[in-house]
């Protein structure tokens, strides 16, 4: 995208909305066009300004992150949303990559990696705080799955469906090659197969299907 990002701030502590507006104001690249203190606030705010990422937090009175970033993607799909909180619980992190947030932040995140998140989440990447990728790679193996179904969703092959598993462990196109002992190339012709069936754009969606189909635990 061409000229700064433009970044709407939500938070519901108004130290935390005055320190972020002050930190991205001074970050490369980035012009933070308005702050929100609750959900409400967010959606008429984005609707007014219509910024190219909102920094979103979770728990907030009157209308939650979760809501208010479901709101603001169905009204602005352009809009990317980044939540940055306290909440690090996989309820939490499912139920915002559900919502379609695009990044997912913890508020220990510096001003470097939130800064990158959010020119991230401005180009349609996902960037997910390594606390977060931790989380739900803890779930993943702690979580006791039923044997994938007969007949696989969306017409994914075996293989496929064992790839898109290793992709909610964690595993890079690298280590999945190594796993499956076959080329990175073979990987990415089977990831992009993945991704264009279950209409996945990122890693990050591909994750929350694998765990809504119960397909994180095979392979």
């Amino acid at each position: 995208m061409s000229g700064p990002v433009r970044v709407l701030v939500v938070d519901d502590q108004a130290l935390v909305r005055e320190g972020l507006m002050t930190l991205l104001d001074a970050a490369p690249d980035i012009t933070p066009v308005a702050a929100a203190a609750d959900g409400e606030e967010a959606v008429t705010l984005a609707a007014r300004h219509r910024p190219n990422v909102v920094l979103m937090d979770l728990r907030m009175p009157r209308l939650d992150g979760v809501e208010a970033t479901r709101r603001i993607r169905e009204a602005q799909p352009d809009t990317e949303i980044v939540v940055l909180t306290t909440h690090a619980d996989e309820d939490s992190i499912l139920d915002a990559l559900r919502a379609g947030a695009r990044g997912y932040l913890t508020k220990d995140a510096g001003i470097a990696e939130i800064s990158r998140a959010v020119h991230a989440a401005a180009g349609h990447h996902a960037l997910l705080d390594p606390v977060v990728q931790s989380r739900l790679i803890e779930a993943a193996g702690a979580a006791r799955r039923p044997a994938p179904p007969p007949t696989l969703p969306d017409d994914l092959t075996p293989r496929e469906a064992e790839v898109l598993s290793l992709i909610a462990r964690g595993l890079s196109n690298g280590e999945i090659a190594s796993t499956l002992v076959v080329s990175e190339a073979t990987v990415k012709t089977h990831i992009n197969h993945v991704f264009s069936k279950i209409g996945a754009r990122d890693r990050a969606q591909a994750v929350h299907y694998a765990y809504t189909h119960g397909l994180a635990g095979n392979g």
